[in-house]
């Protein structure tokens, strides 16, 4: 697997190198340690879809243990986790990661939030908390959110005032096809989100693992760094 590693510059005055993780699906991540070992980051942040589901977790759960002992490590939960059934809260803790589950910190001089996919509380409409994009958007300071479903941006989070967002879940538009995607979940056939930076704010991750069975095309598997 070649893994691709793309780098932004966001004039913020932090003085911070973090990486951005997403849609593992539980898929080995050697390669991608390797990575974030050399990568001289602050933090690791991870947008969800490590695991896969119930069947499908221990080398995602493998991988959290993995990358939480090269630098701090905060995870918001993508729609996958939300199929494991057992006590993913505590796993996540005992692995040493920081689980931001409609939740933040502070980091570093920042504010870092992580909006948990709605498919956790909403089984129909699948609708983020507006509450805590509510509360977290009113702090005060450098605000960072995590947020795996692109697609909650024009809808939820475009009008905030939230410097920040990182994104997955569109794994790149799965196949690529003369520069853009042809689909994404939650978007679509020709989705408006699939990789790169919008809005000057808006930034997503092609991801990692495939979705089983369905490979990807013209989209390497890739993991961000920004620096703020």
């Amino acid at each position: 697997m070649t893994l691709k590693t793309t780098e932004y510059n966001i004039k913020a005055g932090k003085n911070l190198r973090l990486a951005f993780v997403s849609d593992l699906h539980n898929f080995k991540g050697d390669i991608v340690l390797n990575a974030l070992k050399t990568a001289g980051v602050d933090a690791v942040l991870l947008g969800g879809d490590i695991l896969h589901g119930q069947k499908y977790v221990k080398q995602g759960f493998d991988f959290l243990k993995a990358v939480s002992k090269i630098a701090p490590t905060f995870y918001a939960l993508g729609n996958h986790e939300s199929g494991y059934s057992g006590d993913i809260r505590h796993q996540i803790k005992l692995s040493g990661a920081t689980l931001l589950d409609n939740d933040y910190v502070k980091f570093k001089g920042i504010n870092i939030g992580g909006i948990t996919s709605g498919s956790f509380y909403y089984s129909k409409n699948y609708k983020p908390d507006p509450t805590f994009l509510t509360e977290f958007s009113a702090l005060s300071g450098y605000k960072l959110l995590i947020c795996h479903h692109p697609e909650y941006y024009d809808k939820y989070i475009k009008d905030l005032k939230i410097d920040l967002i990182l994104s997955g879940h569109a794994h790149g538009g799965q196949w690529r096809l003369f520069g853009r995607g042809a689909y994404a979940p939650g978007q679509g056939i020709l989705p408006k989100y699939t990789a790169g930076i919008y809005d000057g704010r808006l930034i997503l991750s092609r991801g990692l693992g495939n979705v089983y069975f369905i490979p990807k095309i013209n989209n390497p598997p890739e993991i961000l760094i920004i620096n703020l």
